[in-house]
């Protein structure tokens, strides 16, 4: 209870400081996620139309889960050097895995009698895609989302290794000087920051899927 005091007493007194970490935080996280969905929900849709690229977009994709988020820092900054966006490089690529995959399941899970129907409607490849195989892959690809965004959140914690910023910095300075009470004043925001994104993801899947029973 002293550490969370001392955490809070810390806030109060630094307020610019740790609104600035918040926002530095939210903008890595928020950009990485955005253009890794932007990235990974196409991918994931040819993927599962393509047999040929499906094995080799897949194999990355399951390479890069495998490497510690730490990792994919330290190998960018030879190429980017330190700072935000490297960070923000590092957290897209961290991001992209549950988004991808999820996506190519979803598509992949989709029935055939499904897809036969809708072009005996006369529907093109086109209508097909939008009408009928994303809306049915949402609940999957919200899922992937969800993932990612606590996935992505959490890392940005590392990117203040790298210059990134962020509420890292406070857990990494906390470490360092052996104050625990610096350290929560990162690591309990972030945590907070984790469980509100899988909040809100899952009700804008609620949203999006009104016919998925609760």
């Amino acid at each position: 209870m002293n550490l969370l005091v001392e955490a809070m007493q810390y806030i109060q007194a630094n307020s610019q400081e740790f609104k600035e970490a918040v926002v530095t935080h939210l903008e890595l996280s928020g950009l990485a996620l955005l253009i890794g969905f932007c990235i990974s929900i196409p991918l994931g849709i040819i993927s599962a139309k393509n047999d040929r690229l499906s094995s080799l977009i897949m194999s990355a994709v399951n390479a890069m889960r495998v490497i510690p988020s730490l990792a994919i820092l330290v190998l960018v900054m030879p190429i980017l050097g330190t700072g935000f966006v490297p960070s923000l490089v590092a957290l897209t690529i961290l991001g992209c895995p549950p988004m991808l995959i999820n996506t190519f399941l979803g598509i992949k899970s989709i029935e055939k009698e499904a897809i036969e129907s809708a072009v005996g409607m006369g529907m093109d490849t086109r209508r097909i895609l939008f009408r009928i195989e994303i809306p049915q892959a949402v609940p999957l690809i919200m899922s992937g989302v969800r993932t990612a965004s606590v996935e992505v959140i959490s890392s940005a914690t590392l990117a203040a290794f790298i210059g990134g910023g962020g509420l890292g910095t406070f857990i990494i300075n906390g470490l360092g000087m052996y104050d625990f009470a610096l350290l929560f004043v990162g690591a309990i925001p972030v945590a907070l920051l984790a469980i509100f994104s899988e909040m809100i993801f899952g009700l804008i899947e609620k949203m999006l899927t009104p016919y998925k029973k609760a």
